[in-house]
């Protein structure tokens, strides 16, 4: 294997923050955006069971890498852009928005860290 990643790659754009990255055709937005290190699509546990990476496609072409949890996205939805960041690779250049509150933009802990609220701090 090379050190260099030869692989065809496609500009992912994340509305929220403004960060751009590439990503092959062949792996997740999710994973791509891990890879390189980069924020902006929450991350959870990257296997389409969580939901934490919900996003929804703004512009551009994806494929389907696996199932998408109708726990996390609808039918409805569906056909409105929405999916899971870690079930889809993109085939065109992608702009898209983080479904949720982007908090935090990894999670360090469990998943539902992500989407869980602050506690208030007593004084």
């Amino acid at each position: 294997m090379s050190i260099f990643d030869t692989r065809p790659k496609f500009a992912v754009h994340v509305a929220q923050t403004d960060e751009t990255f590439p990503c092959a055709a062949n792996e997740s937005l999710l994973t791509g955006m891990v890879r390189l290190g980069r924020k902006g699509i929450p991350v959870g546990c990257v296997n389409g069971g969580c939901g934490v990476c919900k996003v929804r496609i703004l512009a551009g072409d994806i494929q389907a890498l696996g199932p998408i949890s109708r726990a996390h996205v609808s039918v409805d939805e569906e056909c409105q852009g929405y999916t899971l960041a870690c079930r889809v690779a993109p085939q065109t250049a992608v702009q898209l928005e983080v479904a949720g509150k982007l908090n935090k933009p990894f999670s360090k802990g469990r998943a539902e860290s992500a989407t869980a609220s602050p506690i208030p701090q007593q004084q």
